[in-house]
C-alpha cells in the first residue's frame, strides 16, 4: 500500500468507512503518514482517532505498528477483527458509525474553538454542525479549495 504524504492531500474522509468502521480509513491513513514522517500538520491519535480506540478497545501504538508493518486496510481490518479487545456486532458498528457522524461539540469552550474555526474556513456558513462536516471543509480548504 502507498504511503500518504499529508503534506500534499488530505487523508480520506471520516465518512469513508472500513468494516463499517466510520473514521477508520482517516485513521489508517494518518498512522501511515506519521510511520513514514509525511504527515504534516495531521496528528495520529486525536481526539477523534480516539473514539474508534475507545469503541474497539484498540491500542493506538499496536495499530501504528500494524501500520508500519505496511499492512494493507484489509489486513489491518483483520487484525482489529482478531485483536480487539472489545468484539462488537455489525449492528453495533453500523450504530456507533452513525452515531459518529452525527458528533458535534457541546461544552462552552469546545462550541467557541468550533465556532471560531467555521467563521476562519469559510465565513457566513451556517449549515456545518457536525465534526465530520467541519474537517471535509477543513482538508479541502487547507488545500486550496473554497467553502
Amino acid at each position: 500500500m502507498k504511503t500518504p504524504d499529508l503534506t500534499l492531500r488530505p487523508p480520506r474522509s471520516p465518512r469513508i468507512r472500513l468494516g463499517g468502521y466510520a473514521i477508520l480509513p482517516r485513521l489508517l491513513d494518518k498512522a501511515r503518514a506519521t510511520a513514514a514522517g509525511t504527515a504534516g500538520e495531521y496528528k495520529f491519535n486525536s481526539t477523534l482517532d480516539s473514539l474508534f480506540f475507545d469503541f474497539t478497545g484498540s491500542a493506538a501504538t499496536s495499530l501504528l505498528e500494524e501500520a508500519r508493518a505496511g499492512k494493507s486496510d484489509g489486513e489491518i481490518l483483520q487484525w482489529i477483527a482478531k485483536n480487539a479487545p472489545l468484539r462488537r456486532s455489525a449492528l453495533e458498528i453500523s450504530q456507533w458509525s452513525a452515531w459518529t457522524e452525527r458528533f458535534s461539540v457541546n461544552d462552552v469552550e469546545s462550541r467557541e474553538w468550533f465556532t471560531g474555526e467555521i467563521k476562519r474556513l469559510c465565513p457566513g456558513r451556517a449549515d456545518i454542525e457536525t465534526i465530520f462536516e467541519y474537517l471535509d471543509v477543513d482538508d479541502f480548504v487547507n488545500f486550496g479549495g473554497r467553502a
